[in-house]
C-alpha cells in the first residue's frame, strides 16, 4: 500500500515549515509525489523525507538554492561530494573573513591604536600596464583579483618593475556610486594591449606612506592613522590615494604576513 504524507506530517518530520515547501515546490526543488487536482492538497512519500531533510541541513549552511538543486541532480556521488567541497571551501573563506573582523573590531574597542611610522617620499612617473574603471566599495574585493589576475595573465614571461599597485580616486571613498580604481603593475618596457589591460603612465607624487601589516579589514586603520598624520600637518593635497601590495594574497594565505603600502598624497614641506 502507498503510504501519503499529508504537507503538515511532512512539515513535522523534516523541520521545514509549509511556507519553504510550498516555495522547494515551486522551484522544483522538492516536488510532491502527488497534488490532488480538486483540492490542491500536497502529499509527500516517506522516501522523500531523507531528501527533505537534506535540502534544510544544506540550508542551515548557507547554501544557495539553485547550488542545492545542483547536487540533488547531480549525476553521481563525485560529481555531488565535489558540489559540496566547492561550498564547505567558500564557507570556510567566509569564516576566516569573520573571525579577521572581530579581531579588528577587539583591537579597536581596546584603546587608541599605537603611532604609525610615517616615511616621506618623492615618487616620479611610472610606465605601468593598467586597468582603470569605475568601481564602488562593496565590489572591490572581487574587482580587485579579478583585475590583478588579468593583468598577471597579460604580463606573462614579463618580469615587473616593481609590485602590484592601485590608484583610488577621492570619489571611490566619497561617493556611493564609487570613483575610478586603477590597478596597475610597473613594467619596464611597453606592452601589447590586451583585455582591458592597457599601458598608462603612473603620474609623479609627493606622497606620505604608512605600511599596514596584515589582513585588509582593518586597513582602514591605517589610513585614519595616515590621515590623521597628515591633517594634523596640514600638507593634505588633492590626489588618488595609492596601495602598493607588497605582501598579498597572491604571494601567500597567510593574511598575517600580507604588507600594504599606503601613500597620502601630501607637499613638501622641506
Amino acid at each position: 500500500m502507498r503510504v501519503r504524507l499529508a504537507i503538515g506530517d511532512f512539515s513535522r518530520m523534516t523541520h521545514l515549515s509549509i511556507k519553504a515547501l510550498r516555495h522547494y515546490h515551486e522551484l522544483g526543488l522538492l516536488e510532491p509525489a502527488v497534488v490532488d487536482p480538486a483540492s490542491g492538497y500536497r502529499f509527500y512519500e516517506p522516501s522523500q523525507v531523507q531528501t527533505a531533510q537534506v535540502i534544510r541541513r544544506f540550508r542551515d549552511l548557507g547554501m544557495p538554492l539553485d547550488e542545492i538543486r545542483e547536487v540533488l541532480r547531480a549525476p553521481d556521488v563525485t560529481t555531488r561530494n565535489q558540489l559540496i567541497a566547492e561550498h564547505l571551501k567558500r564557507m570556510q573563506v567566509q569564516l576566516a573573513q569573520t573571525q579577521s573582523m572581530v579581531d579588528s573590531l577587539n583591537a579597536l574597542l581596546a584603546g587608541p591604536p599605537a603611532p604609525i611610522a610615517v616615511e616621506h617620499r618623492s615618487v616620479g612617473p611610472v610606465l605601468a600596464l593598467a586597468i582603470a574603471e569605475r568601481v564602488a566599495m562593496p565590489e572591490l574585493d572581487a574587482w580587485w583579483d579579478t583585475a590583478f589576475r588579468e593583468l598577471d595573465g597579460a604580463l606573462a614571461g614579463t618580469t615587473p618593475a616593481g609590485p602590484r599597485s592601485a590608484l583610488y580616486a577621492v570619489e571611490y571613498f566619497t561617493a556611493e556610486a564609487g570613483g575610478e580604481v586603477v590597478a596597475y603593475v610597473p613594467v619596464v618596457d611597453r606592452v601589447p594591449a590586451q583585455g582591458r589591460a592597457r599601458m598608462f603612465e603612473v603620474p609623479p607624487a609627493e606622497l606620505a606612506i604608512a605600511v599596514h601589516k596584515g589582513t585588509f579589514a582593518d586597513l582602514d586603520a591605517t589610513y585614519g592613522a595616515l590621515g590623521t598624520y597628515v591633517a594634523e600637518r596640514e600638507i593634505g593635497v588633492d590626489g588618488p590615494i595609492r596601495e602598493a601590495y607588497l605582501v598579498s594574497a597572491f604571494d601567500t594565505d597567510d593574511e598575517s604576513l600580507h604588507a600594504t603600502e599606503v601613500g597620502w598624497p601630501i607637499f613638501q614641506t622641506v
